[in-house]
């Protein structure tokens, strides 16, 4: 009720970007009347709103998707005790590409305006995006969460400890986390864990290394993401062809 209200109000205010603040804003307002008399002590906010998000169906919508996305954002923009202008920058940029300059902006405003002002759990974000998104996009999530660490030129040890947290929330596996890690850490051994084995490996194990994480990262598993994303699956996708290139190259196979 109260999203369609904000969304006819914001529109004939501000058009575009005021019809989907309002729309976000009402959604929330809705939100929050129906959880009332459900929360605990402690509780309540941004986290039991999306606990309940995760208790009601099997998909996220674009609106929710997008905020949680920012929400995580922030915790890595903020890990290190400052905040970049290069990653902030970055993050802009990604939401414009990926949403358009006009909904990217209002997803900030909703942001800056009432997300950030309550407490934001990471834990129960991950929950939920755990619970309706795919594998392969978390994967991109992650991706995407270490581009943003690396935007200032070096991915530091506490942003590398809030991304990991992060990914255990959205039940990334350890494996897939080093190899995506292992991107952005360029060292001898950086090809190897990009392809998830070890450097005793033979040369036929890392063919066959190289054959699942090119079925598990082919940019064509996100097809029916954004622009944004699927740009950046073509870049992990990548990354796992120069490292098999590399290692050709090293053994002569």
């Amino acid at each position: 009720m109260f999203s369609i209200v904000g969304a006819i109000i914001g529109y004939l205010v501000y058009r575009f970007p005021g019809a989907i603040a309002g729309f976000f804003l009402g959604s929330m307002i809705d939100q929050m009347n129906g959880s009332k008399g459900q929360r605990t002590k402690g509780g309540g906010g941004m986290g039991e709103i999306f606990r309940q998000q995760t208790q009601r169906g099997s998909t996220v919508s674009p609106a929710d998707f997008e905020l949680n996305l920012l929400s995580l954002a922030s915790f890595v923009i903020k890990a290190d005790g400052k905040v970049s202008q290069s990653e902030l920058d970055y993050v802009r940029q990604y939401f414009v590409q990926a949403y358009g300059k006009e909904r990217a902006n209002a997803t900030f405003k909703v942001f800056n305006d009432v997300i950030k002002k309550r407490d934001i759990d990471a834990q129960r974000i991950g929950m939920m995006l755990r619970a309706r998104t795919r594998y392969e996009s978390r994967l991109q999530i992650l991706h995407f969460l270490f581009s943003i660490a690396n935007a200032d030129g070096t991915v530091s040890t506490s942003e590398v400890n809030v991304i990991q947290q992060i990914a255990g929330y959205l039940s990334i596996q350890m494996a897939d986390f080093n190899s995506i890690k292992a991107m952005f850490f360029k060292n001898p051994d950086s090809a190897y864990r990009i392809l998830e084995i070890d450097r005793t490996a033979t040369d036929a194990e890392i063919k066959k290394a190289y054959r699942t994480m090119v079925k598990k990262y082919h940019p064509d598993k996100l097809v029916d993401m954004d622009e944004a994303y699927r740009q950046g699956a073509e870049v992990k996708f990548r990354s796992v062809q120069e490292a098999y290139e590399q290692l050709q190259k090293e053994r002569g196979f």
